[in-house]
């Protein structure tokens, strides 16, 4: 990951809040300039008794994280006009955004959508609260609310986008 302009990592799930949570990680990185990174981890496949049915679930795992990547993609294209720099790895989330984190120092900003129902927030960002951070370098984490229209949504993305863009002036 050698471009050296910021980039904003969007963490990838199948929860009904990501979309919003993307659709905000596209408007900020479009109307910033940045580069807009999307983690899809994988949980490790449970080892079945013969190594070619675990190696089949992890090949099945892959095709659909895959697919499903690059039909955000193609959303946030549409919505956004910006491409994704899929990554897809296999392992816990959290660590995953560490691992990330650690290699790819242009990353200024972390993206999560926040569930919004009696549930909770959901499990990566209830146990962000009661730990010390992401990674071993300290990085902004914005939780998109799940409870958000679409339209206020992007309401909140673009001042934020355009205050993060080096290019614009500072308003008086």
């Amino acid at each position: 990951m050698s471009d050296a302009r910021f980039a904003c990592l969007v963490v990838a799930d199948e929860s009904e809040e990501f979309p919003d949570a993307l659709t905000y990680a596209g408007l900020l990185t479009k109307s910033a300039g940045w580069r807009l990174v999307m983690l899809r981890a994988l949980e490790p496949a449970d080892p079945a008794p013969w190594a070619s049915i675990t190696e089949e679930m992890r090949r099945q795992a892959q095709t659909a994280a895959e697919s499903l990547t690059q039909r955000f993609a193609a959303e946030v294209w549409a919505e956004c006009g910006v491409t994704i720099e899929p990554v897809i790895r296999e392992g816990d989330v959290r660590p995953e955004i560490r691992r990330l984190l650690d290699e790819d120092p242009s990353i200024k900003l972390v993206v999560l959508a926040a569930a919004a129902g009696p549930g909770g927030p959901g499990p990566l960002v209830a146990s962000l609260a009661k730990s010390q951070g992401l990674g071993n370098r300290p990085v902004p984490v914005l939780v998109v609310p799940g409870a958000l229209t679409k339209d206020e949504v992007r309401a909140l993305a673009l001042p934020v986008g355009a205050a993060l863009d080096p290019n614009t002036p500072p308003s008086a």
